[in-house]
């Protein structure tokens, strides 16, 4: 007798057989009961345990180092459903939706990871349990950056991204490739407000400028910026200008350098267009950079260095390691236009140390600030640490975030609980973008790298993420409108008070001795 074919009975019996493989390969919490306990944590990259995570951060996603066949995750907190992740190389991603809905079930309570791997020999074991916290703070859910690669000597593949950091969203902000093959830097936002932005450009087609977006409107100002403070007024902008040189050593762990030839501060009033210095920031005889205003508008902080050298030509300038910066700040009255006498904050002098970056937290009870051993570029010192000062008292201590690598280019969160800063502390000249929360007693907590939605980006990643800043929502000006006002014929025109060696010789303009 012929046995009538029937394919769906096959492909039942064949969907079977594939279930119960599978059930026997990917284990559920009720087959991983009996399993050896480690007495130590596993180890994962990117190192996500024992942390303060923000509530509304994007999955922590993590590869388990430890060699094994099969692993097996549950990610809980006190309430809310668990979420368990099975792999068989080790990549644990967690699913976006269930994360988000943990971290809100869980805001001030701990969030823990079990980890399970298992080999043919040993079964099932368990390593000690990772447990994070969630902090009751959300982060701004923007972060600009920086990303080029780390050798620059030429202008090539540098842009400046926003990155959605409650997810995995990134949406490029400018593109040097905009100004063939130009520079774009020195990004700067009024009071972590995407509505309010300042990009420097350096172009041998289109010059050098510096592009002004106000709600939704770009201009293209000719005039140099280097670093940017916008007054929280939004009314006026300082910034210094640098004649910036680098250099090169023959030996040590990096041999890059950079040095301030010359430099001063000045500002720009949004509605006059008008360029104004004081004498307190543009001394013939020192350097003075990154201002920075205080929440209130009533201070400038910024950085000042006397020049050891005479001869202005050489680079490296004789006693270039001997240049150390003060942290300084100067009152002023934005109804009258008016600036008080400029005050040493803290001496280089006292301290041994280079004071460099100082950003002031949106309340304005502290200021962080980075150290090295000299010069003005932290980027590139090894020493450089991030230090955290009481602006009640004016006493500093050093935070507790810092590695032997270089740390520096930090900013705030609106709120002043998280601190975005680069580290060079995993990949030698590759900076990363890290977060620290900041309690407020004043400690740091241990920090966390940006998260990737694949654990091992950072691993190929040859480009840096610098100058991070926090934004409480994204930029809504596109890349073309960017593009548009740098080519646009109507720019503005602006004359420095001043000329120094940062500055390009207008004859209209006395040079300062």
């Amino acid at each position: 007798m012929r046995i009538p074919r029937r394919p769906w009975l096959l492909a039942a019996v064949a969907l079977i057989a594939l279930l119960v493989g599978v059930w026997a390969f990917w284990p559920g919490p009720e087959r991983v009961r009996a399993h050896a306990h480690l007495d130590r944590p596993p180890r994962i990259k990117p190192d996500y345990a024992g942390i303060v995570i923000p509530p509304n951060i994007a999955p922590l996603n993590f590869a388990i180092l430890e060699p094994a066949g099969r692993y097996f995750v549950r990610v809980y907190g006190q309430r809310g459903d668990a979420i368990v992740v099975t792999s068989g190389d080790g990549d644990i991603r967690i699913p976006p939706d269930r994360w988000k809905a943990l971290l809100a079930d869980n805001v001030g309570a701990d969030v823990k990871v079990d980890v399970f791997a298992h080999d043919r020999q040993d079964g099932w074991c368990q390593y000690e349990t990772i447990t994070n916290k969630v902090a009751a703070e959300r982060i701004d859910p923007v972060l600009v950056y920086r990303f080029i690669r780390p050798i620059y000597s030429f202008w090539r593949h540098t842009a400046i991204y926003q990155r959605n950091i409650e997810g995995y969203d990134r949406r490029l902000i400018f593109d040097g490739g905009e100004l063939n093959r130009g520079c774009v830097n020195c990004h700067t936002f009024c009071r972590n407000s995407p509505e309010k932005m300042t990009i420097g450009m350096r172009s041998k087609d289109y010059g050098s400028g510096t592009l002004m977006a106000i709600d939704g409107r770009v201009d293209t100002i000719k005039a140099k910026w280097g670093y940017t403070s916008w007054h929280p007024s939004g009314r006026l902008a300082a910034y210094s200008i640098n004649k910036v040189r680098q250099f090169f050593h023959t030996t040590g762990p990096e041999c890059r350098d950079v040095i301030d030839m010359d430099s001063a501060i000045l500002y720009y009033e949004v509605a006059t267009k008008e360029t104004k210095t004081a004498p307190g920031l543009s001394s013939p005889d020192r350097l003075e950079t990154y201002p920075e205003w205080s929440p209130d508008g009533k201070y400038l902080y910024y950085c000042s260095a006397a020049i050891p050298w005479m001869d202005r030509g050489s680079v490296p300038p004789p006693n270039f390691d001997k240049v150390r910066y003060d942290l300084m700040r100067m009152p002023y009255d934005i109804q009258t236009d008016t600036w008080g006498r400029p005050e040493v904050i803290l001496s280089a002098a006292e301290i041994g140390g280079s004071i460099l970056l100082p950003r002031v937290s949106p309340d304005g009870r502290c200021l962080v600030f980075a150290m090295c051993d000299y010069g003005c570029f932290p980027v590139f010192r090894e020493s450089s640490d991030l230090y955290l000062m009481d602006l009640a008292v004016l006493k500093y201590k050093k935070l507790e975030i810092n590695s032997e690598q270089s740390e520096s280019w930090h900013s705030f969160s609106a709120n002043g609980r998280w601190l975005a800063f680069s580290s060079k502390r995993e990949r030698g000249p590759f900076t990363r973008t890290y977060f620290s929360y900041l309690d407020p007693n004043g400690v740091a907590h241990k920090p966390f790298v940006l998260p990737q939605e694949d654990p091992a980006y950072y691993d190929s990643l040859l480009f840096t993420y610098s100058v991070p800043e926090l934004l409480t929502g994204p930029i809504s000006v596109s890349p073309r409108a960017l593009a548009a006002a740098v080519r646009d014929k109507e720019q503005i025109a602006v004359t420095s008070p001043i000329v120094t060696g940062a500055t390009p010789r207008l004859s209209s303009v006395p040079e300062r001795e």
